[in-house]
């Protein structure tokens, strides 16, 4: 009876441990019933029918990263590149995914490779390099449509590395190289064609300079000139306004009669001391006749009452 009752008990627990699952989260297990898809399990506590129901297929719905393995590629101009990339794909159906494909990653592996070996066929190699991001467009979408069938979802693909054959490494590098220089060259001969430009700008600024001080210079040279010119007639005519105003006055005629024969008598002696020619008037001992020769002009023009 008791070996019984140890029997069924280990039976009960056996059941149980049978029926009862716990799916993790971000996981579905697949349930067939007698060899049939029944149910998809989600996440948490489920029961199953022991012996009845069976599990055959569990998925990860998470995010997974696939190394796409490294091939040879033939771009447009004939040149062998060498191609690998990664793939980001996801599940989203876990009953497409266990009856879609019989193994959905090595299908998804081959149509990334075929169709990477199809869009860089499309392009020269130098457009290999430029258009990466073309290039995984067109690999994602290929693959997406595809992938529906089998219950995945493909996110992105990256190249990784785009290698070309040694030799088409060494000119490529030559071609960098020389265009470098020519870069350089053109660089260099713009910046002395500035600096000749700067030279330039610079002596007609100079230049301009130069003339605008001239200019003013003489315009202020010919305003002191006449400001000179005019002071001096003013002084002058204020001369002349005072000897006509001494003249005029009592006793003025005189004076001047007697400063013009002062002076006339000087350069008949001035005349005698710088220069071998004198000139004497005729009477010597006639002074009376000096000083009247020397006023006459005066005297001829007596001022008015």
């Amino acid at each position: 009876m008791q070996t019984v009752l140890i029997v069924l008990l280990i039976a009960v627990i056996v059941l149980v441990s049978k029926s009862v699952k716990t799916v993790p989260q971000q996981r579905a297990w697949v349930v067939e019933r007698f060899g049939k898809f029944d149910r998809t399990l989600e996440p948490g506590l489920r029961f199953i029918m022991p012996f009845i129901d069976l599990v055959s297929a569990k998925h990860d719905l998470r995010e997974v990263p696939l190394d796409v393995p490294s091939q040879i590629c033939i771009t447009r101009d004939n040149t062998q590149l060498q191609v690998d990339g990664i793939l980001y794909f996801q599940v989203t159906d876990a009953k497409l995914a266990t009856y879609g494909a019989s193994n959905y990653i090595m299908a998804i592996t081959q149509l990334a490779q075929t169709t990477l070996r199809s869009v860089v066929g499309k392009l020269e190699l130098d457009k290999t390099f430029e258009e990466r991001d073309m290039i995984n467009h067109a690999v994602v979408s290929a693959l997406d449509q595809a992938a529906q069938n089998w219950g995945v979802k493909v996110l992105r693909y990256e190249i990784k590395d785009l290698t070309p054959p040694k030799e088409i490494l060494h000119a490529m590098q030559a071609q960098i190289t020389a265009e470098r220089e020519k870069r350089a060259l053109i660089a260099a001969s713009e910046g002395r064609k500035q600096e000749q430009i700067n030279i330039a700008e610079g002596q007609r600024e100079a230049a301009i300079a130069k003339s605008e001080g001239e200019k003013i210079s003489q315009i202020n040279q010919a305003q002191g000139e006449a400001a000179a010119t005019l002071a001096k007639a003013e002084a002058n005519a204020s001369a002349i306004r005072q000897i006509a105003a001494a003249i005029e006055s009592q006793g003025g005629l005189q004076a001047v009669n007697l400063k013009v024969a002062e002076q006339y008598v000087s350069a008949l002696s001035g005349i005698a001391k710088t220069s071998n020619t004198i000139v004497v008037p005729q009477n010597l001992a006639d002074v009376s006749g000096l000083v009247a020769a020397a006023t006459s002009v005066l005297k001829a023009t007596p001022p008015k009452a």
